[in-house]
Parts: structure tokens; sequence; C-alpha cells
């Protein structure tokens, strides 16, 4: 197997896993709604099988994502060779850019304890300005006080 093939593959078997871990699912889980053994699974995510197009469209649907979507997140190309295939959506170049920023060892220790969402937050906040920051804060805080202002009313 030669190194451009071998380093494809490497990458699909570890958006495989940063997707798994990012959505704090197991092996068992995963395979459980592929309806696949968890071996099999296992064996996707160290690169030693590579699934078929059923399971690429089930794993696309646990992960929210279009199957093209999946494709660009898992799969490098390369960038000096024209491929008349579709375009990553914003979509998927958001969940690359947020599954590097959780994939950190530190991130991941920093941020264990949010749910999925919060962990989101966290990331597209940080990628804001310091004045669209800001804007944020003020409408949460907004937000907090009408709703502290309707539950003394009640």
């Amino acid at each position: 197997m030669n190194k451009k093939k071998m380093a494809k593959e490497s990458s699909f078997s570890t958006k495989l896993k940063e997707l798994r871990i990012a959505a704090d699912y197991t092996q068992d889980y995963v395979a459980s709604f592929l309806g696949i053994v968890r071996q099999t699974y296992s064996h996707y995510e160290t690169g030693k099988r590579t699934p078929g197009p059923e399971v690429i469209y089930k794993l696309a649907g646990l992960y929210n994502l279009n199957v093209a979507d999946l494709m660009h997140l898992c799969i490098e190309l390369d960038e000096d060779i024209y491929y008349d295939a579709p375009v990553p959506s914003q979509d998927s170049v958001d969940m690359g850019e947020y599954l590097t920023f959780i994939s950190k060892e530190s991130n991941r220790k920093k941020y264990s304890q949010l749910s999925d969402t919060e962990k989101q937050m966290v990331f597209y906040y940080g990628q804001l300005s310091r004045a669209d920051q800001q804007d944020i804060m003020d409408f949460l805080k907004i937000k907090y006080h009408r709703k502290r202002s309707l539950k003394s009313r009640q």
C-alpha cells in the first residue's frame, strides 16, 4: 500500500474516531446504531477496514451530516488535482474546524463536563471578534433579565 493511500485511510479513520468522541458516543453505541459488531467498527477507526456505502450513509445520518460533507470531512484531497466533485459545504468546513478544536487533548479535558451544545458554543464564541463576543454577552444578559422579569410577574 502506498503512503498517499495510507494517509487518506488514516485520515478517514481518525475523523471517524474524532466524530464519535466529539458526540460522546462509545464504539459499542455506534456499532449498534450501524447494526454491526463493535470489533468491525473498531477496525474502521484503526484503518484496518473501510466501511461500505451503506455504513457511510448511516454514519452521515448518525452525525447529522450529508454524505458529501462526511466524505469532505474525512478525506484529504490533493489540492494539485482537480476533482469534479461538489465543493464542501460550510457545515463540513465548520465541523472539521470544530473536530480539530475538540480533539486537542487540552480542550478535551478542559471541556469534558460540558454538553455537546455547550462545547460548540465555546468553539464558535472563540472564533468571533471581541466586539462580536461582547454583543453576544449583551444579548445573553438581556435574555436572562427578561426571563427573570417574567418569572417575578408570575
